[in-house]
């Protein structure tokens, strides 16, 4: 898994960058990406980075407002045009359909491709036998969420000397082992995975928080993640204007990675008032003096989601 962000600018785009949206890379996962928050000229960024549209799988927006939104609708009707065949599914707060669907059919644009569009309210917006995604409602002007990527464990390592010496080649029962199927052999014993199995993988947490004031919610979905995306609008001088805008400073996201627990902080949605990576330096630093590993958001870079034990 890596992140890779789109635009790092809070409110509107600026000449160094881009409004924002982040897209996490899932390739040897699950072959596809996961794109959150979709701001105007979402698409020409992904143009200019190695992803591709027709790997697109799913869409998760954190609320409503136009710097996070804005880029959907011509997203959504380039992808076909980009070999998007696949099924897509965004996830978001209630209004979100409505907005799809009246700019979509207003514009009359055709997707060729099964879009499903799903409301929620925080909880549980999806599972499967790899991941789950889990939201809870942030502190903004507006309803906005923060999402938590659960990667599942997986199942250790196979022990090749340990098989071989009860006899076993590759083959099915291989799988069956890997799957957790305790195994009768053909002497009689009972072969039980941990008794062939490394230690479980554990899976990766991701915590990427939509605009917001400091609130309990943010520490929760953030508790002992291995990476949080976490908004820093403006420097801690500013922590009225903050307050008043309800957004967060660089320091109020450092106490929050403090007090989750994390392993690692990214932060982006950055005012505008700071031009470019020379100016936002101070910002960094002043996170760093409450969280060490605190990193800037910059656009078409990689972030590796690192596997910490």
């Amino acid at each position: 898994m890596e992140l890779e962000f789109l635009g790092t600018n809070a409110g509107v785009p600026s000449l160094q960058r881009n409004v924002t949206s982040m897209a996490l890379r899932m390739f040897e996962e699950r072959r596809t990406f996961w794109l959150f928050d979709c701001g105007e000229a979402t698409q020409h960024q992904i143009l200019r980075s190695s992803l591709k549209l027709s790997k697109l799988e799913k869409v998760f927006i954190t609320h409503l407002h136009g710097d996070h939104i804005f880029g959907l609708p011509g997203l959504l009707s380039s992808r076909a045009y980009q070999g998007g065949t696949t099924k897509l599914t965004v996830y978001g707060p209630p209004g979100l359909k409505q907005f799809v669907e009246v700019s979509l059919t207003l514009s009359q644009s055709r997707i060729e491709y099964e879009l499903e569009v799903i409301e929620h309210t925080g909880g549980t917006v999806f599972e499967d036998q790899d991941f789950t995604v889990e939201s809870l409602l942030l502190d903004h002007r507006v309803d906005s969420y923060g999402y938590r990527i659960v990667e599942k464990d997986k199942a250790g390592s196979l022990d090749l000397k340990r098989l071989a010496e009860y006899g076993l080649k590759p083959g099915p029962v291989y799988g069956r082992l890997k799957r957790g199927e305790t195994i009768d052999l053909e002497n009689g014993q009972v072969l039980k995975p941990e008794d062939v199995l490394g230690s479980p993988k554990k899976g990766r947490i991701v915590t990427i928080l939509g605009d917001t004031r400091p609130c309990d919610n943010a520490v929760i979905l953030a508790k002992d993640a291995d990476l949080l995306v976490h908004e820093a609008t403006f420097m801690h001088d500013l922590k009225e204007s903050a307050y008043n805008y309800h957004h967060c400073t660089s320091i109020q996201a450092a106490d929050a990675a403090v007090e989750a627990g994390v392993q690692e902080l990214i932060l982006t949605h950055f005012s505008s008032r700071y031009k470019d990576i020379e100016h936002l330096q101070p910002l960094l630093e002043e996170a760093q003096t409450v969280f060490q590993n605190t990193k800037l958001a910059e656009e078409l870079v990689l972030f590796p989601v690192q596997r910490h034990v």
